[in-house]
Formats: C-alpha cells, sequence, structure tokens
C-alpha cells in the first residue's frame, strides 16, 4: 500500500519543504502544491526538491483550502495524509499510517494524533460521526484513501486561511461533509506526524475571521441549537481568552449569516 504527503505551502513556504523529506523509501511520496500568491512568474523549484519521490504542482492566487484541493485532485498513492510546510515525518509513523488503513478495508478516513501539539487526545479509537468531548480535529492529522475522496469530497474553500471571510474551520467541515456522504470516518490514537507549536485556530482564537467560520460551522453542523451555542461559545471564549463578550457574539452571527448566503 503507498502512501503519499499531500503537501500545501504559499510563496517562501517552499523553502521549508526540503526539511520534512525522508529518505526514500518505496511506497512513501510526496506531492506539492506550490501557491503563488502575487501572480507572478513562477520560480525554479528548488534543487533539494528534485527527487524521483516528490511531485511539485504551481498555483497560482491565494486559499488554503483551494491549494489542498489541488493536492487531492492529482494525488496518485493510495493511501494520502494532508501536511503543512512546518510538520515532519518519520517512517514509523507512516508505516504506523498505512498499515491502518491496509488493516481496516472498510476505512475511507482516518485521522490521528500529532506530536507536538500539548492536545490532549483521546485513548481509545471511535467513529467520529459520534461526536468527542473537547476532541477537535486538525488538517495535518488527516489521512484518507485516495478511492474514497478523489473526485468525491473536497475542502469548502469558503474556509481556511486565505479564504475571504472564514479564515479557519476547513477540516472540520471537511469531516462533516464525509459523514454526511456516508463515508467511514475514525479516529486512531496512533501518531502519524510531529508538529511543534500551536494551531491557527488556537493563536488567533479572537480574531473576526475566526469566530465568523466558528459562527458558519454551527451553522452547518447544529442548525437548530446554533443560537444558544454562539452564547455559550461566546461566554467561555471570554472567560478562557479575554475576548470581547459583544465581539465573540457579533462576529460568530456574521459567520452564520454569511454562510447562510453563501452555500
Amino acid at each position: 500500500m503507498t502512501l503519499q504527503l499531500l503537501i500545501s505551502t504559499l510563496d517562501n513556504g517552499i523553502e521549508r519543504i526540503p526539511s520534512m523529506l525522508l529518505e526514500p523509501r518505496d511506497g512513501i511520496s510526496y506531492l506539492v502544491s506550490w501557491q503563488h500568491s502575487d501572480g507572478s512568474a513562477m520560480e525554479s523549484v528548488p534543487q533539494a526538491l528534485l527527487r524521483d519521490d516528490v511531485t511539485v504542482l504551481h498555483l497560482q492566487g491565494r486559499g488554503l483550502s483551494r491549494n489542498r484541493n489541488n493536492c487531492i485532485k492529482h494525488a496518485t498513492a493510495d493511501v494520502c495524509m494532508i501536511a503543512d510546510d512546518d510538520c515532519t515525518y518519520t517512517h514509523e509513523d507512516l508505516t504506523a499510517v498505512a498499515l491502518i488503513f491496509a488493516t481496516h478495508r472498510q476505512l475511507d478516513i482516518a485521522t490521528f494524533k500529532a506530536h507536538g501539539t500539548h492536545t490532549a487526545y483521546p485513548e481509545k479509537n471511535f467513529n467520529l460521526a459520534q461526536p468527542a468531548k473537547n476532541y477537535h480535529v486538525t488538517s495535518f492529522e488527516i489521512a484518507f484513501r485516495r478511492s474514497s475522496v478523489q473526485g468525491k469530497l473536497a475542502f469548502n474553500e469558503l474556509f481556511g486561511l486565505g479564504a475571504p471571510v472564514l479564515h479557519c474551520g476547513e477540516e472540520e467541515v471537511f469531516i462533516h461533509d464525509a459523514i454526511a456522504a456516508g463515508l467511514k470516518c475514525e479516529y486512531y490514537p496512533a501518531y502519524a506526524v510531529t508538529h511543534n507549536g500551536l494551531t491557527t485556530s488556537s493563536t488567533r482564537v479572537g480574531e473576526a475571521g475566526t469566530l465568523k467560520a466558528r459562527g458558519a460551522f454551527l451553522y452547518i453542523d447544529y442548525p437548530w441549537t446554533m443560537i444558544p451555542r454562539v452564547f455559550l461559545i461566546s461566554y467561555r471564549l471570554h472567560r478562557d481568552h479575554g475576548v470581547p463578550l459583544l465581539h465573540a457574539i457579533s462576529n460568530m452571527t456574521a459567520g452564520i449569516l454569511y454562510i447562510r448566503k453563501h452555500l
């Protein structure tokens, strides 16, 4: 079973990719989607990426979800794993990911643990259709069977870094859409990647684009209880992170109205 890391990078982020590469090994490859935000002429691919197991695609414009979708469209391996350009890997972790898909033949999408994120992960595997308290998936923890996803499922490009209004939440919407499509999605308490530091949604917790994305996801996932959830989440953000209460409520509500108009 082959595995491919789908790496999205923007502008100078290409310079970080060589440090992600492991020693070549059969069955493991890398697909890099290099996004050029200013629409300038395409630059030369760094020499360190000119390897048989590395493919570099060029993509003009902005939008992380759009970049990830470019990777999914051109992926070639049996199992693919979403990757950021600041992640690192080991052969042992990637082999464990491939083994889980080889063992569980009905599995379409799996999420895993990441070293270095300081996240308290669940200790047992579970079906993602059954919400787990305090568990939130991050994009670089997602792997999928290519035959289950390619041409059938994509990241919602209204969400994610570089999107016009909703600056995170693309991974949660991706899993929601997968479950709605009938795909088997499970979490496994196995390490798959190392990511040192906090994620975008946690470092920008009080920013308007993050709050709007949270509101928009409530509209998608909790349409009947979204209003009380707006107030509850806003209170918790105020209590735990000092986010002004009115700022949180107004931006989450704006996110609801935005996604209602654009879906």
